[in-house]
């Protein structure tokens, strides 16, 4: 059967197609994978909104491809929900279905900037569906605390055009996908010059990699990641914190007896009892003894990066407040630094409009009572022999343009992360994100997770080394090397990709506007 017959069959059942194709695009992001259904699903899509007949339409469109692409993209949040006994499970599907009502106005409102500004000329109808989606995928990561979760530019990151971020950053990567699908659109409409300048365009990119990395490194820094194998079910039930002290202990031996120092890694919500506790001198002391049990796994000159909890008191015996952190431990049990999770989960670490909620039986997913309170920001530290390390835990790692600080950039980044939460589907997702944030920012990303997945990331967002999901071991590495010099998205972040979409946009209407000169 033809293209152009499939798309007239499509036409007749536009909305039931809309919501189906967005259901497909699905199937490219992690751990399916399939990244060309993301490019057909939105070639199609560019044909429906071409059909449209009303704006209204052309939102709806929009809004259900969305809706099908975020229910099932992000099932991984329903099976969050099992592990919170206070809640019931069902619960969690109506989170995802709630949440990707509202996420799928994002998409809506790109279809409907694309029929408004196409007039019903495909040309311009990709152009400022592009542009759009770069700037409602932008505005996703923002508004309400933002959620980034699965741009579509992620589906890349399999590809060579992965080291594109490094340039437009994952926005443009997004608006790139909406073009290479719009492009096959436009060739089986026999559309040939667009087609042509998008091709050009990915070639272009794909040529000339924007960041420069060493293949080498001098100076060998090695690192050890370990992954426990620690499942939600069981990190907070009664006296498991000891039998997951000695699986730690034994996965951060030295594989060598003459091995030379090297940095070891733990992920999130390692240690589950606080490493800083600022109530009674009995509570201070049980957390110096959790610190010195980890540190005495050190040897001369290392450290111990560890995600773990820190609490607050304002009168040394209640807890009014605790904080995610990331811990640099050195000999002895000494802090050396501490990182405090600045872009905390909502419902996960902390309860919006706790009163009211809880006053319905709702509660945080999270263990505990007391929310989280959130850090200033990224933050870098020096770590000497291995040199400055950023920070960004869990979530906060798929926030383009917000991982690192700008004023002192780090030489890596440790992403500590609990994906146990997050089913089979969470984790691959959240590792691709990880990778662009490496490339975009030409910075290497170490990651430590409970059951996977754990990886160490080079500066071009490539996976050096990895731990399978659900398995017990360590990923014995060296500390990748960063770009050489900035990268362009290191130097402007987001603005680039905006500006690229304010120029398809504005591309759109002079398109459109020369059309209709041309036809009076």
């Amino acid at each position: 059967m033809r293209p152009l017959r499939l798309f007239e069959l499509a036409e007749r059942h536009s909305l039931v197609t809309a919501l189906a194709l967005g259901v497909l695009s699905a199937l490219a992001f992690e751990p399916v994978g399939w990244w060309p259904l993301m490019l057909l699903a939105l070639a199609v899509l560019c044909e429906l909104l071409l059909r449209s007949k009303s704006l209204r339409r052309a939102l709806l469109l929009g809004w259900l491809f969305g809706l099908g692409q975020f229910v099932i993209g992000l099932n991984w949040i329903a099976t969050a929900f099992t592990y919170q006994a206070a809640m019931p499970a069902w619960l969690g599907w109506i989170a995802v279905v709630l949440l990707s009502l509202y996420l799928a106005v994002y998409p809506a409102l790109a279809a409907g900037l694309g029929w408004r500004l196409g007039g019903g000329r495909r040309g311009p109808l990709l152009l400022a569906l592009a542009g759009g989606w770069g700037v409602t995928e932008w505005l996703r990561g923002g508004i309400f605390t933002g959620f980034s979760w699965n741009p579509v530019g992620v589906v890349l990151a399999d590809t060579s055009l992965l080291q594109s971020s490094a340039l437009i950053g994952t926005y443009g990567l997004s608006m790139l996908v909406v073009l290479i699908g719009g492009a096959l659109w436009l060739a089986v409409h026999r559309t040939a010059w667009p087609a042509l300048a998008v091709a050009a365009v990915v070639v272009l990119l794909w040529a000339f990699p924007a960041s420069r990395v060493p293949t080498s490194q001098t100076a060998l820094k090695p690192v050890r990641i370990v992954q426990p194998n620690i499942g939600q079910q069981d990190k907070w039930r009664p006296g498991f914190s000891e039998i997951a002290a000695r699986r730690l202990a034994r996965l951060s031996a030295p594989r060598h007896p003459d091995a030379g120092p090297r940095l070891l890694l733990w992920p999130e919500a390692a240690v589950t009892e606080p490493l800083e506790d600022a109530r009674t001198s009995e509570h201070q002391a049980y957390a110096e003894f959790e610190r010195t049990r980890a540190a005495s796994l050190l040897a001369p000159g290392e450290y111990l990066l560890t995600g773990g909890i820190a609490l607050h008191s304002s009168d040394g015996r209640r807890v009014d407040g605790a904080a995610n952190s990331v811990f640099v431990i050195g000999p002895g049990g000494q802090v050396l630094g501490r990182y405090d999770k600045a872009h905390l989960v909502p419902y996960g670490e902390y309860l919006p409009m706790r009163p009211l909620l809880s006053s319905i039986g709702l509660s945080r997913l999270a263990p505990g009572d007391v929310d989280f309170a959130p850090g200033p920001g990224p933050r870098t530290l020096n770590l000497p022999g291995w040199g400055k390390v950023g920070f960004q835990l869990c979530y906060e790692i798929i926030f383009p343009g917000h991982v690192v600080d700008r004023r002192n950039r780090p030489d890596f980044i440790f992403n500590p992360s609990n994906d146990a939460w997050f089913g089979r589907w969470g984790p691959p997702q959240h590792l691709a994100q990880a990778r662009l944030r490496a490339a975009e920012e030409g910075i290497p990303v170490l990651r430590s997770t409970p059951t996977g997945i754990s990886a160490i990331i080079d500066a071009r967002g490539a996976i050096v080394a990895a731990q399978p999901w659900r398995t017990a071991g360590a990923i014995d590495g060296v500390l990748p090397p960063p770009a050489l010099g900035l990268t362009p998205f290191a130097r402007a972040g987001n603005w680039i990709a905006l500006l690229l979409a304010l120029g398809l946009i504005l591309a759109a209407i002079a398109l459109r506007t020369g059309e209709r000169y041309r036809r009076t």
